[in-house]
């Protein structure tokens, strides 16, 4: 039987976050964003040493940070229902406000917090499905700098 390269159910490319406490990241997920976690792997101390979730058809891959290479913030931007909704949802699930839901001139609302391990979360909800002369328009700028 052959061994499929690519796992069923995961994308060619997918974030690793790297973290000082996987454990929160993942409380955090599945509490902000109903992350699915898909995958637990424990050090013999039972602290998470690698962790994969599934946001929708999304994957996201975790680990704790190490002296060789320390956390690394990141800034995901996450296409969701409710860009209010879920915006509320990170807040009470501990994440700071760094913008607060708003209609993009893109055709987005979108909403921003900072998570507990320091990764910033970019919510949108496609409103508008604009040309890029339309944005540009909006922007105030020509076409080929939208």
């Amino acid at each position: 039987m052959s061994i499929a390269p690519i796992p069923s159910g995961y994308p060619r490319v997918m974030p690793y976050l790297v973290v000082d406490d996987p454990e929160r990241l993942l409380d955090f997920t599945v509490q902000a964003f109903e992350a699915e976690v898909i995958e637990r792997m424990e050090a013999p101390d039972g602290s998470v040493m690698h962790a994969e979730i599934r946001i929708d058809d999304s994957v996201v891959m975790m680990g704790p940070a190490r002296p060789e290479f320390g956390a690394m913030p990141t800034m995901l931007y996450v296409y969701v229902e409710d860009c209010d909704e879920d915006y509320a949802r990170a807040l009470d699930a501990g994440a700071e406000s760094h913008q607060e839901p708003a209609d993009m001139p893109y055709g987005d609302r979108t909403a921003a917090v900072k998570g507990p391990c320091g990764n910033y979360w970019y919510l949108a909800t496609r409103k508008e499905k604009l040309t890029p002369e339309e944005i540009a328009e909006r922007m105030g700028t020509s076409s080929e700098n939208a």
